[in-house]
């Protein structure tokens, strides 16, 4: 993959397009309108915040975007906040 960014790579996209799916459908819906709207856009360090968030359990994924929690630990930082507000606006 070497320094091709994100944006740059279909294969790198496509990759993360994969892993934002979930089992739940809200999930789903909200990750679609995201890469619609940002995928060319979004910088190394969005894509790194991203991958940190689809970590998470599909629940505690959907109490974060539909701002029920706010993030906290290691996800409290400002690159996790700026995708999650990107999320949240979709």
């Amino acid at each position: 993959m070497g320094d091709t960014p994100h944006q740059s790579d279909p294969l790198r996209r496509a990759r993360l397009r994969w892993r934002a799916r979930r089992g739940l459908l809200e999930n789903d819906l909200i990750f679609e309108r995201f890469f619609s709207r940002y995928e060319h856009d979004l910088s190394d360090a969005d894509v790194g915040a991203l991958t940190r968030l689809l970590e998470l359990s599909d629940n505690d994924l959907m109490d974060l975007l539909l701002a029920r929690k706010e993030p906290e630990g290691d996800l409290a930082d400002a690159d996790v906040r700026r995708v999650l507000e990107m999320l949240r606006n979709v």
